[in-house]
């Protein structure tokens, strides 16, 4: 399922914030490369874990308030998300493009018990071209799927119309403001910055007769620089109502 389209990157915070990176021919390559199936084949196939195995604090945040039913976690890397959410009562679905990515989530699971590997359905799609089930879940949440305008705006169309009435849809991503800490600084600063959003950009998509915006900002948070040293980094965090 190799694409040229530009980025799409699993889950930027907690799991393990990475840095910019510097400027030459090979990382240009590199950054080709690393938003591509094959990459994350390889890295998610390395014998050491990508992410640190706890759920993303945005989600924590969102959705720990809300009363569990159906959860779709589009682009769930190694799991922790869909985990957490099986933990409290939800019913998951999973979507990766990475079987490496989801053998690994599927094993994450069962490590922490059959009646949690149980709540979950393990989908391998690549999230730029599916379409999942209309109007089918009570939460639709994407955590850190940084994609280029072009392919973000009609995959979040997509993930919204999979919300049911009376349910959420909670989209976290790396803010623009990042651009200027040096935190996700890629030698294709332009390809980055495209792949970046606010969260009223994606508000601005949502139909206001069918949808209640009930956080669009800016969340900070500090996270380790290239240093050590604590830098602000920023997430657009866009949490939604559906009420028709």
């Amino acid at each position: 399922m190799t694409n040229s389209s530009p980025p799409v990157h699993h889950h930027g915070d907690q799991h393990g914030d990475q840095h910019g990176h510097q400027h030459g021919p090979a990382q240009d390559a590199e950054l080709a490369q690393m938003f591509e199936l094959p990459w994350w084949q390889e890295r998610y196939g390395a014998p050491e874990a990508v992410w640190s195995g706890r759920p993303n604090s945005r989600l924590v945040e969102h959705a720990g308030p809300l009363a569990p039913g159906s959860a779709l976690d589009v682009g769930c890397g190694e799991g922790a998300d869909a985990v957490w959410l099986a933990e409290r009562g939800w019913t998951v679905t999973a979507v990766d493009f990475s079987q490496a990515g989801i053998d690994r989530a599927r094993a994450h699971a069962e490590s922490v018990g059959a009646e949690v590997a149980a709540c979950i359905t393990w989908l391998r799609e690549d999230i730029r071209v599916w379409a999942p089930p209309r109007a089918s879940f009570d939460l639709v949440t994407s955590q850190f799927m940084q994609q280029p305008t072009i392919v973000r705006r009609p995959l979040f169309a997509r993930l919204a119309e999979a919300v049911r009435p009376g349910g959420t849809l909670l989209v976290v991503g790396h803010h623009p403001l990042d651009i200027d800490t040096g935190l996700r600084t890629p030698a294709n600063v332009e390809a980055m910055q495209d792949a970046m959003y606010t969260a009223d950009q994606v508000a601005a998509d949502l139909d206001p007769q069918i949808w209640h915006v009930q956080v669009a900002e800016a969340a900070g948070r500090d996270v380790p620089g290239p240093e050590g040293d604590p830098i602000r980094a920023h997430d657009a965090v866009l949490r939604a109502r559906r009420s028709a």
